[in-house]
């Protein structure tokens, strides 16, 4: 599978001839001027909580693809009520089979609400079974307990973990999630975007790796092969 970072919690994720896009935040951020939004492909959007940092762009480019959103029951019904009629509702513990893989939406300790100021149901993460490999998208979340299941109850090829602190876990807790997971292989998200969440990125690759683990901090355009 192919991964595209777009900068803070946006990635997205190539697999066969299907490309999934998560929490699209692109047009307003500054560090991801040089991204065209409108150029994206996109046939399944994960969404995992409706904070405009995660959602900004989602209406405008499930409009232009026509693609299928995938979040919790709220998000889903927020969009219908935007016209985008097709999205497969989810809430935590569930699990749906696509035709790229199988879904998982779980818990994160976080807060939501859409841009509008209506209730954004609870936030989540997914857990996706793909090509035979199981990837963790954390979303915005503190550590968390349920981490250490997760690590027990899937065989994690890859875990995409929040790391910017103040809003979400640190460098720290997100090193110690890797550990309860099981997982080796770590690609960084939400840090960086604004002052709140930088972070050391010497001392944070450092931290993972001697704990044994890989740490990706991809540049805001670049893709890399799993």
């Amino acid at each position: 599978m192919n991964i595209t970072f777009y900068g803070h919690a946006c990635l997205r994720i190539t697999t066969g001839d299907k490309d999934l896009l998560f929490d699209p935040f692109i047009s307003p951020n500054e560090q991801a001027k040089h991204i065209q939004v409108d150029q994206i492909p996109c046939d399944y959007m994960l969404l995992s909580h409706g904070h405009a940092d995660h959602v900004a762009d989602a209406v405008s480019i499930l409009q232009r693809t026509h693609a299928k959103p995938i979040s919790n029951f709220e998000i889903i019904t927020w969009l219908g009520n935007q016209g985008i009629e097709n999205g497969h509702p989810m809430n935590h513990g569930g699990s749906w089979s696509f035709d790229f893989g199988k879904v998982t939406y779980v818990n994160a300790i976080h807060s939501s609400s859409l841009p509008d100021g209506s209730y954004g149901g609870n936030p989540g993460g997914f857990i996706l079974e793909i090509e035979g490999k199981t990837v963790y998208y954390s979303g915005d979340t503190a550590l968390t307990y349920d981490m250490k299941m997760f690590g027990e109850l899937y065989d994690i090829d890859l875990a995409i973990l929040c790391m910017g602190d103040n809003f979400t876990m640190g460098p720290k807790d997100a090193c110690i999630a890797a550990g309860w997971l099981n997982c080796d292989t770590v690609i960084g998200m939400h840090f960086d975007t604004f002052g709140f969440i930088e972070i050391d990125h010497g001392k944070t690759k450092d931290l993972f790796s001697h704990e044994g683990k890989t740490l990706h901090l991809m540049d805001i355009g670049q893709s890399m092969e799993f």
